[in-house]
């Protein structure tokens, strides 16, 4: 009988058909029928045997029925343990290791894929609305005239709308292509880019100060080709909006710069309130979804010098969440972004731009959201931004405005107190 069986295919079965070729087909299609060069009894033995074989092999979390798998998690969510459901569960990318045991699946073994699939349908709480308003539409016809990109659409952020019509915008300067190839970045990349554009620092200021904004991000793609990294040319943006604008907030999100001193202390003394650095995930993760060049201790060097050289600046940093990290990494990089004196955090879920970057391992709940939020204001965070579409830059307008006035209202108390004291 010419048959034989692999045991490292689930339902799988390796057979000859009438020219004599080995043919290879799920049990289930040969149920059905198949063209086979066996009896029809033959082939019903044989898979038989290959059913009770495979029934042996798999392990025993997944014989186990689904609403027995359903109070696993239910009752181990709040342990902040994930275990496997089905199946599906692990074909949509959810647990990347399978276990051998109904044991717990810590996200040690979890991590995202480029191409790998996904949880098929997104979670109630995700609703983005369509980007529409005067202030919208006003910077966008700008951007357009003047030749200016933003990370907001480059990066398909779903706040755009939301944040553009109460006077937030992240410009990316620098061009819009990227030396870097991190895998969850929907930025084109090029080792070699175009130039950047000398005009682009003075078209950027005589845009935003046209606006009718009060806080602009400004960021930009990697430029690892330029001798600084675009360090200069970012200052010079920075200083040419000050000098028209003296009132307007600014905050940087750049580059780590590859560790080069000299670029932080250009950019650090440019006279931006916010600089900002994101570590992206958590230290396990980092090679699995940045760019080689780029690291977790690099990455908070970068914010801790930026904060030496001009203790007067706000540091802030983000990280995504849904990429196989557990709630011990997460605490781990909280602690580790506080050791380095970081004033901010934001927290938000990573959505895959499209099929060939990581996939989403799991959609963190709201609820998890906010826990984080509350273990980092005891840790000492001046602001934390928690929430689904959080992105790095998120209304952080209206939050830097409202911490001004906060440390404006607590330093006229203490006048008030120092004066009425020496009364």
């Amino acid at each position: 009988m010419y048959i034989r069986t692999s045991l490292r295919k689930r339902d799988t079965v390796t057979c000859k058909n009438r020219r004599g070729n080995w043919k290879k087909g799920l049990i289930g299609k040969l149920e059905r029928g198949s063209d086979v060069g066996i009896s029809e009894r033959a082939a019903d033995e044989h898979i038989s045997r290959v059913k009770e074989a495979l029934d042996r092999y798999k392990p025993e979390v997944e014989r186990d029925s689904v609403s027995d798998i359903g109070s696993l998690n239910s009752s181990c969510s709040e342990k902040g343990h994930r275990y496997l459901a089905s199946g599906e569960e692990y074909s949509t990318g959810k647990i990347q290791t399978k276990p051998t045991t109904a044991q717990p699946v810590t996200a040690e073994l979890a991590r995202p894929r480029v191409g790998a699939k996904m949880p098929e349908v997104k979670p109630d709480w995700f609703h983005v609305p369509a980007p529409t308003g005067s202030r919208y539409n006003k910077l966008k016809e700008d951007l357009r005239t003047l030749k200016l990109h933003t990370v907001c659409e480059e990066a398909q952020c779903p706040n755009i709308g939301e944040c553009w019509n109460i006077g937030t915008a992240t410009i990316m300067l620098l061009g819009d292509t990227c030396t870097r190839g991190c895998k969850f970045c929907s930025i084109k990349t090029s080792s070699k880019p175009p130039p950047p554009d000398m005009n682009e620092p003075f078209n950027t200021a005589k845009a935003i100060c046209e606006w009718d904004i009060n806080y602009v991000v400004l960021t930009s793609v990697d430029r690892d080709d330029l001798p600084d990294g675009g360090a200069n040319h970012f200052a010079k943006t920075v200083e040419l909006i000050k000098f028209s604008r003296p009132d307007i907030l600014i905050e940087c999100l750049v580059s780590d710069f590859q560790g080069n001193i000299n670029s932080i202390i250009r950019l650090a003394q440019s006279g931006m309130e916010v600089y900002a650095h994101n570590i992206e995930t958590v230290k396990r993760l980092q090679k699995h979804v940045r760019d080689k060049r780029a690291n977790y201790e690099q990455s908070l060097f970068v914010l801790k010098k930026a904060k030496e050289i001009n203790p007067k600046l706000y540091t802030k940093t983000s990280v995504m969440l849904g990429l196989g990290e557990t709630k011990d990494e997460v605490l781990e990089a909280m602690n580790d972004a506080r050791n380095n004196n970081i004033d901010v955090i934001t927290f938000g879920q990573y959505l895959r731009p499209t099929k060939n970057h990581l996939n989403v391992v799991e959609y963190v709940t709201p609820e998890m959201f906010n826990y984080y939020k509350e273990e980092g204001l005891k840790m000492g965070f001046k602001y934390i931004a928690s929430g689904p579409l959080v992105r790095s830059s998120y209304k952080a307008g209206e939050y830097f405005m409202k911490n001004l006035v906060d440390q404006r209202k607590n330093s006229f108390k203490e006048s008030t107190m120092k004066f009425q004291g020496i009364r």
